[in-house]
């Protein structure tokens, strides 16, 4: 299976801290926001990964990240020229995914917890059909809401609904075996003019090949698409991490503990930033 990061857009419900700057590189506490997502397609071993981004900000995640080897990736890149739609992922995606299923990760979603590797290794080794994951929240009139039933079978899927028919939420991850190229060449735009991925998760339901992990307690979902989110997945993850120890989206560390990078190649991004509260961590592994 192979993973995509789509870090691009504008992002303008964050101006005017990203008119110069992706809100993508924005630090979540200790590292740029891009690492979280990063690490969940690492955590579900994905390792041939493509960050979709736009022509100005790509050369500052090459800098950034660089072909991924320090991490035991291998990282690719895409312009995205003008922003229509989650799904259009798959469009510029199209030559990278080839014949192999695929992961959609949103840029700017953080996923931490107990078993959270369980969930994402099963779903990484989806063979068809789609699989997406949904949590409980207060506001569901701002997502992307499904259905289910008592089986927790989904039945539908609104975007952003009015009145909502549930409070499950579907977060912004999504596994997807090779057919979503093709559906997703044969979408209409929405009358935003977007190919939305809510009509993407539509087909599968409509053909009942779409799975719903319900996600309780144990596991958070962070979306940092405004001032007050990216602040309060700060202060959630410098908890975490000053209470226990452990670094949240370390991608040295989950590499090394994957058996992609070695112990001489751990240590020495340790001391490249030996410096820092980060690199002390990558040597004291």
């Amino acid at each position: 299976m192979k993973g995509i990061v789509l870090a691009g857009g504008t992002g303008s419900r964050l101006y005017p801290a990203t008119l110069a700057a992706s809100k993508h590189l924005i630090p979540i506490y200790d590292k740029p926001m891009i690492y979280y997502p990063l690490s969940v397609l690492m955590l579900a071993a994905i390792r041939d990964i493509l960050v979709i981004s736009t022509p100005e900000d790509l050369p500052l995640y090459r800098r950034l990240l660089g072909d991924g080897s320090s991490f035991g990736v291998r990282l690719s890149f895409v312009e995205q020229t003008r922003p229509e739609g989650l799904a259009q992922a798959f469009v510029l995606g199209k030559d990278f995914i080839g014949k192999e299923n695929v992961c959609l990760i949103l840029g700017d979603n953080i996923f931490y917890g107990n078993g959270l590797k369980v969930f994402l290794s099963k779903a990484s080794n989806l063979k068809e059909g789609a699989e997406v994951f949904a949590f409980p929240i207060r506001d569901p009139q701002k997502f992307g809401i499904i259905e289910v039933d008592v089986n927790n079978k989904a039945i539908s899927i609104e975007e952003k609904p009015k009145n909502p028919k549930s409070n499950l939420a579907v977060a912004g991850l999504y596994f997807y075996d090779n057919e979503v190229v093709k559906i997703v060449q044969n979408l209409k735009p929405s009358t935003r003019g977007e190919l939305e991925i809510t009509d993407v998760n539509k087909h599968y339901l409509e053909n009942k090949r779409l799975v719903v992990n319900i996600v309780g307690r144990g596991i958070a979902w962070l979306d940092t698409g405004t001032h007050d989110d990216l602040i309060k997945a700060s202060v959630f993850v410098e908890a975490v991490e000053n209470r226990q120890g452990l670094k949240i989206a370390c991608l040295e560390e989950i590499g090394f503990k994957n058996g992609w990078i070695t112990k001489d190649e751990l240590i020495l991004s340790g001391r490249k930033m030996q410096d820092t509260d980060y690199g002390r961590y990558i040597l004291s592994l």
